[in-house]
């Protein structure tokens, strides 16, 4: 195995090569465990993209629905999951959070009696009128003398999610609600730490791989000492191929046939900012080369949208909504040949399918 073999495996293993069975978002989001998500727009062609005929708005009605949500956990940040893993994630990942949020509560002179008292004004509000957006909340919050806006209001969502208060609600009047998560998600028993460790890393590494360790522990947010014993309790599952000095995890099923496993090498996707495909991996060498890499992602954690060829990345793309059209435009890091022009052509023609507008390409090249 070499690293063009794991960027195509991991391709392969995330649904995008080759384009997956799932026709339900759910299905996979589920699959991923976990999609990151504070580009809105972008995250949903992130699960479109590994479904079989799903548009934006079927990815969108899944998420209204409840089958999907969106809240912080894991590093943290947005993230998509499925409604049967929202409470497991949660409660696995939200007690170091809130650990780590209790000093920035501090720097902004937020006392632990604000932000608990945060929660109870928002689960009164939301118990009152079913799903309320950011402006409706902070009303409800300046009402009750808690909250001034700014950071402040986004510290004190961001704190009602993890204490399992509140989660994504519909849109209403083209804007993302919120909604009290044990009314939208049932909560079940919860899991024994070790069995979520376990669980996660299962997850994980079934759907990223090839990943290291390191890979895991940036991913999910966990302490080395976390990641590391969820490792541990799965690796009967796993196998571990060594490829220069770093050590790569994957399915016993999966490894047996990878020296073997063909790969379409007339392949090219546009996936979108902030896609699993880069940011699910703390080393995304295996993708690009080190000089291309400014172009795709910034310092301070900015990822673009991304033109993947043969597994590789080679340039980057971006799209305007302009009434029902969608203006395209994708450049490379260095001249491509016209069949590569091509193949950027028909997958902006499928990404406007996605988006239900008709594509006008702007520049290619």
């Amino acid at each position: 195995m070499n690293l063009p073999d794991i960027s195509n495996a991991r391709l392969s293993n995330q649904w995008v090569h080759p384009r997956p069975d799932f026709s339900r978002a759910k299905d996979v989001v589920a699959w991923m465990t976990a999609i990151q998500a504070q580009d809105y727009a972008m995250s949903l062609w992130a699960i479109g993209l590994r479904g079989q005929g799903l548009t934006e708005g079927a990815v969108q009605q899944a998420a209204d629905e409840g089958q999907i949500l969106r809240t912080h956990l894991l590093r943290p940040t947005w993230h998509f999951v499925a409604a049967d893993d929202i409470w497991w994630l949660l409660e696995l990942s939200a007690p170091h959070l809130k650990a780590h949020m209790k000093s920035r509560f501090k720097q902004l002179g937020i006392s632990p009696e604000d932000y608990l008292r945060c929660s109870q004004v928002i689960e009164k509000a939301l118990l009152k009128a079913g799903q309320l957006n950011r402006a409706e909340l902070l009303f409800a919050l300046k009402s009750d003398g808690v909250c001034s806006g700014g950071e402040y209001l986004s510290h004190l969502l961001l704190w009602a999610e993890l204490e399992g208060v509140v989660c994504s609600g519909a849109h209403k009047n083209n804007k993302v609600c919120y909604a009290l998560l044990e009314e939208r998600v049932p909560k079940p028993a919860a899991l024994k730490r070790e069995e979520a460790l376990a669980k996660l890393a299962h997850r994980y590494f079934s759907s990223h791989c090839p990943a290291t360790l390191l890979d895991f522990k940036w991913w999910s947010g966990l302490s080395l000492t976390d990641a590391k014993k969820g490792l541990e309790m799965i690796k009967h599952d796993f196998i571990a191929e060594q490829v220069g000095l770093a050590e790569y995890w994957l399915p016993k099923s999966f490894s047996g046939a990878l020296s073997q496993q063909v790969f379409d090498h007339s392949s090219l996707y546009l996936l979108p900012a902030f896609d699993e495909f880069l940011v699910g991996y703390k080393d995304r060498t295996p993708s690009f080369q080190l000089e291309h890499q400014v172009h795709a992602f910034t310092n301070n954690g900015i990822f673009h949208p991304v033109v993947v060829v043969n597994g590789q990345v080679k340039g980057v793309w971006k799209r305007t909504i302009k009434g029902a059209k969608v203006l395209f435009e994708a450049s490379f890091f260095y001249p491509v040949d016209a069949q590569v022009l091509e193949l950027t052509a028909i997958a902006a023609r499928n990404l406007g399918g996605f988006f239900e507008k008709k594509i006008e390409i702007v520049r290619i090249g």
